[in-house]
């Protein structure tokens, strides 16, 4: 497991800091007005931690799809570990002895609090997968996993249940939100209200530093679910949504709600992203307000890769969500901490998700565990330090691995998995081997693997051992000879 010796520097006057986790949902790698892609784009809250903090444009998740990635972001360990490969298998670590962010944090004197979304799997209230379980003592969430990853942007209630009919109150996602393992009915504007709860935790007047995780469910499909006075603000119409009396089945009306047949799909996802970024300001505001700014760690990222079937932007990179191409894995990850961080700083070396467990618990003033997949950042987001490091990822049907600027990735075009993510997400995975140079192609436009043959065949063989350490089946004799 990667290890990172070099703790932050303390002292007997050294404040540990307040930490608030911004986790997003399939948010495309351009769709930020700083990244200069799309300069229309309304995203000050964004810009403002990417301005005043460290912007790690290298930075990856640990999977393609949210609920593996999801549970490798909460215990800093490869989800693999434990057979969290994909969809069917994903599931949040029962053994107690992997510990969660919250539950580290909280062991450090902090107070816990988890508002949004929540998917590692199929989780049923009660389980180790929800935050009340996983050392979160204030909780305001939704179980996406019991309804197609999603979560409804209005309507979490019975009567809702009930008008959508059985099948589409599940894949609408209308079920009741939860207060700890209670159920909560509430109609409104969830985003809205997953920002108003983080405030009122993180104004809280207990002296203790708090850690707010605030997993909002934007930008992920189905984005036409806005307010109706957003809507007439956007002079955009309203869409409806799937109802179990509806003529046509789910799978026939789903394929006319996602990229390329949705009208005015990109603006529906433009109003949620740009409507998640007014509760992140007013955050910063808050903090601001309540002098508590310097000493706060601000980190956001989002939990895969964009969705190019939600109308989501990962332009310069190649790929969507699901893909092991970058733009399925490589994320906007910033770091904002102004009493520790440089303001406005780009840093190019390899970060992953799986580092915000060694990082938080560096800035706690914890030891570092040695059974930790990541590193503690603080020493390369402050430009004190350098790292060479390899990545892995590794779905069965797909894999990759990086080290410097080399990427291989390879993929297994007969899975009916790859079939299906093509057919039906509108996401080509690719076949075979391929080689990036990613200093010189960040696009993987390139395959540089009969040119490199050598360099195919040292990765290959780094993630055989991998596959070896974390206990998954390996892929064989390098098809390159």
């Amino acid at each position: 497991m990667a290890s990172n010796s070099c703790q932050f520097p303390s002292h007997e006057n050294y404040k540990k800091p307040n930490i608030l986790f911004i986790l997003s949902d399939d948010h495309g790698y351009a769709d930020r007005a700083h990244a200069g892609i799309h300069p229309t784009l309304h995203t000050p809250g964004l810009d403002r931690i990417t301005a005043e903090g460290v912007e790690c444009t290298d930075g990856y998740v640990s999977a393609p799809i949210c609920s593996p990635s999801r549970a490798g972001i909460m215990t800093g360990q490869y989800q693999e570990r434990w057979g969290s490969l994909w969809f069917d298998s994903a599931e949040f670590p029962s053994d107690p002895h992997i510990s969660s962010l919250a539950e580290v944090l909280k062991s450090a004197g902090y107070r816990t609090g988890y508002f949004g979304k929540v998917h590692y799997g199929s989780e049923k209230v009660g389980d180790r997968g929800c935050p009340p379980h996983h050392g979160f003592d204030t909780t305001f969430y939704g179980l996406a996993g019991q309804s197609y990853g999603r979560l409804n942007y209005l309507h979490h209630s019975s009567n809702a249940q009930e008008e959508y009919g059985e099948q589409g109150a599940v894949v609408m996602a209308v079920q009741p939100m939860l207060d700890g393992d209670v159920p909560v009915e509430y109609e409104g504007f969830i985003t809205d209200e997953f920002g108003r709860r983080a405030r009122n935790f993180i104004a809280d007047e207990d002296e203790r530093p708090f850690f707010c995780m605030l997993a909002f469910n934007a930008v992920h499909n189905f984005c036409w679910q806005l307010p109706q006075e957003e809507l007439t603000k956007r002079n955009l119409p309203a869409f409806r949504d799937f109802h179990s009396s509806d003529p046509c089945t789910y799978g026939q009306w789903y394929d006319d709600v996602i990229m390329p047949h949705l009208e005015h799909g990109r603006d529906y996802y433009i109003a949620q992203l740009e409507l998640m970024d007014q509760q992140i300001s007013a955050i910063l505001d808050d903090l601001d307000k309540q002098g508590i700014a310097d000493n706060t760690l601000v980190v956001y990222i989002t939990d895969n890769g964009g969705s190019t079937c939600n109308y989501g932007d990962n332009a310069p990179l190649r790929g969507t969500k699901y893909t092991l191409w970058e733009g399925g894995i490589r994320v906007p990850m910033l770091w904002r901490w102004p009493a520790a961080l440089p303001a406005g700083k780009k840093c190019a070396q390899l970060a992953s998700s799986l580092d915000l467990m060694p990082t938080f618990r560096a800035i706690a003033g914890l030891q570092p565990d040695p059974h930790s997949d990541g590193i503690n950042l603080l020493p390369i987001l402050t430009g004190n330090e350098s790292t060479q490091r390899t990545l892995h990822w590794d779905h069965g049907f797909q894999f990759a691995v990086r080290n410097g600027k080399w990427k291989l990735s390879w993929v297994d075009s007969t899975s009916d998995d790859v079939q299906a993510l093509k057919r039906e997400e509108h996401a080509p995975m690719g076949e075979g081997l391929f080689l990036a140079d990613l200093e010189n192609d960040i696009s993987e436009r390139h395959n540089c693997a009969n040119e490199k043959p050598d360099v195919v065949k040292a990765l290959w063989a780094a993630h055989e051992q991998w596959c070896a350490e974390v206990g998954i089946r390996a892929h064989g004799e390098c098809p390159m000879k």
